[in-house]
C-alpha cells in the first residue's frame, strides 16, 4: 500500500474531462531534488522561451512508487525544430516518432513533442493495413499528448519550478490498486505499435502490477504482429525485458501471452521439448537478475549466447549424427543457430562473435592435458565460456566435475596447475592408435 496516496485521489477517483487531477508539492513524495539537473535545465530552459515542458512518463512513476529511475524525460509543446534550435548540443532522432535528444554534460534528455490523435489526412501520421503506426508525428496538446501515451501509470506531467504533478489518466488510481491499464483501447493501441505488449509484460514483472483483463486479453491473439517490428528495434526491446533485474519474471509471463516465441521461435520450439533445456534458460535468468541486483556487469552476448545454446546444440547434434567432425558440427550448428535467430532479432556482429567464443570454448575447456588447459585459460573470452560451463551445470547438466576442476586450476599455482594436467593424462583411458601418415605430396604433383 502506497500510505501517500490515502485520501489524495479525487473524490469519484476519476479526472474530469480532458482536465488532469493535480498534487500539490505537499500532496506526494517527490521533490525537485529527486530529478536530474539536467533535465531540470532543460524544463527550465523551454519555459524560459515561452514553450510550456515537464518531465513526464516512466520517470515520475517510479519516483511515485519510491525507487530510483533509471533516466529522465521531457515533453513539450516545442517542436523537435524549435527544440533543437534552442539547444545547441541537441539532434533530431528517429522518423517514425521524432524526438530530440538533448545533451546536458554527460546526461542526455530525451525530449518529445506533444502528440495528438490522426485525423486520417494528416501528412505526419501513416498507418500499416494491419493499424502499425509507420509515421506518428502529429503533435497536439497536453491533453492529447497524455490520451496518446501507453498505460495510465505512465501518464504523469511533473514540473519542477512548482513541484506538482498532472495526472490525466487516473494512473493514481491504479498506482493504488497497483494495476497496469491501457490508455485507451487496447486492441487499436496494440495495433498501432506491438511492442506495446512487451512494454506491458516489462512493467508488470518489473513492478509487480496485475495486467487489467481488458488491457491482457488482446496479447495472445496479437503476439503474431511482432513479426512486423523491425528486427534491429527488436534488439533494444529484448535487452530491456531480460536485462533490467526481472528477466525471468518477464520470461514466464512472455510465455503465457506466446510473446516469447514470436522473438525467439527455435528455442520456444525445443523448450516444448525438452524441460532440461527449459531449465538451463530459467537458470541463465536467475544468475542475470542476481548480477543486475548486484550491480555486477552483464553483457547481451551471454544472455544470447544461453537463449540460443539449445538451438546450437541440436544443429550440432544432427551435423554428428550426419557424419560431420566435431569441429565442423559444433562451428556450423553456431553459424545456423545465429542466422535463423537474425530475421527475428538483429543481433549485433559485436555480439555475435563474442557468443561464437563462448559456444566454442564448451569443446575445448574439456580438453585440458598438457600445455592445453594453459592456452584454453589465455583465450580473450575464457571467463564467459567458464561461467557457461558453471550455468549448465548449475541447470543439472553432468559435465563430471569440469566446472570445478577450472575452478580449483584457475586459483592453483603452477607446479599444482602442472599436477592436475598430468594425472589428466596418465588417467585418459587408452583409444585407438592413429595410423601414421605417409610423406605428404609436394603441391603440384599428380595424386
Amino acid at each position: 500500500m502506497l500510505n501517500w496516496l490515502k485520501n489524495r485521489l479525487a473524490p469519484a477517483g476519476k479526472n474530469p474531462r480532458n482536465a488532469p487531477y493535480v498534487l500539490s508539492s505537499k500532496q506526494h513524495p517527490i521533490s525537485p531534488r529527486d530529478i536530474s539537473k539536467a533535465a531540470q535545465d532543460v524544463v527550465a530552459a523551454l519555459n524560459d522561451a515561452g514553450y510550456q515542458a515537464y518531465v513526464v512518463g516512466g520517470c515520475i512513476r517510479d519516483l511515485l512508487l519510491k525507487t530510483k529511475p533509471k533516466d529522465f524525460d521531457v515533453a513539450t509543446d516545442a517542436t523537435p525544430e524549435q527544440v533543437k534550435d534552442l539547444f545547441r548540443r541537441s539532434r533530431i532522432v528517429g522518423r517514425r516518432f521524432q524526438i530530440v535528444h538533448v545533451r546536458m554534460g554527460r546526461e542526455v534528455i530525451e525530449v518529445t513533442t506533444f502528440r495528438a490523435h490522426h485525423q486520417g489526412n494528416d501528412k505526419q501520421a501513416q498507418q500499416s493495413k494491419q493499424g502499425m503506426l509507420l509515421r506518428d508525428n502529429v503533435f497536439g496538446d497536453i491533453s492529447q499528448d497524455a490520451a496518446r501515451r501507453d498505460f495510465t501509470i505512465n501518464g504523469f506531467y511533473y514540473q519542477p519550478q512548482d513541484n506538482s504533478i498532472y495526472d490525466y489518466a487516473n494512473g493514481l488510481a491504479d498506482l493504488k490498486q497497483r494495476t497496469l491499464r491501457m490508455i485507451g483501447d487496447p486492441e487499436q493501441r496494440y495495433r498501432e505499435d506491438p511492442v506495446r505488449m512487451l512494454r506491458a509484460v516489462r512493467f508488470a514483472a518489473k513492478l509487480g502490477f496485475d495486467i487489467e483483463p481488458k488491457t491482457l486479453a488482446p496479447i495472445h491473439k496479437l503476439a503474431k504482429l511482432l513479426k512486423d517490428i523491425p528486427p534491429a528495434r527488436l534488439f533494444d526491446e529484448v535487452i530491456k525485458l531480460l536485462m533490467s533485474g526481472n528477466g525471468l519474471a518477464t520470461f514466464h509471463l512472455m510465455r503465457e501471452q506466446q510473446l516469447f516465441q514470436q522473438l525467439f521461435p527455435n528455442t520456444e520450439a525445443l523448450l516444448i521439448e525438452d524441460p532440461q533445456q527449459l531449465e538451463f534458460i530459467e537458470q541463465a535468468l536467475i544468475n542475470t537478475d542476481q548480477r543486475i541486483r548486484s550491480g555486477k556487469r552483464v553483457t547481451p552476448a551471454f544472455m544470447y549466447a544461453a537463449l540460443l545454446w539449445p538451438v546450437v546444440v541440436k544443429h550440432s547434434q544432427q551435423f554428428l549424427s550426419g557424419g560431420e567432425s566435431p569441429a565442423y558440427a559444433w562451428q556450423h550448428g553456431a553459424n545456423l543457430a545465429i542466422e535463423q535467430q537474425l530475421p527475428r532479432i538483429a543481433i549485433p556482429r559485436r555480439f555475435t562473435n563474442p557468443m561464437r567464443d563462448i559456444w566454442s570454448l564448451q569443446q575445448r575447456l574439456p580438453r585440458r592435458a598438457g600445455k592445453q588447459a594453459e592456452r584454453v585459460m589465455g583465450h580473450p573470452r575464457f571467463r564467459a565460456g567458464y561461467d557457461f560451463v558453471l550455468l549448465r551445470e548449475q541447470a543439472g547438466e553432468d559435465l563430471e566435475g569440469l566446472g570445478q576442476w577450472w575452478t580449483i586450476y584457475q586459483e592453483a599455482d603452477e607446479t599444482k596447475r602442472q599436477d592436475m594436467c598430468t594425472k589428466l593424462h596418465s588417467g585418459k583411458k587408452p583409444g585407438r592408435r592413429r595410423r601414421k601418415r605417409g610423406p605428404r605430396r609436394k603441391s603440384g604433383n599428380p595424386a
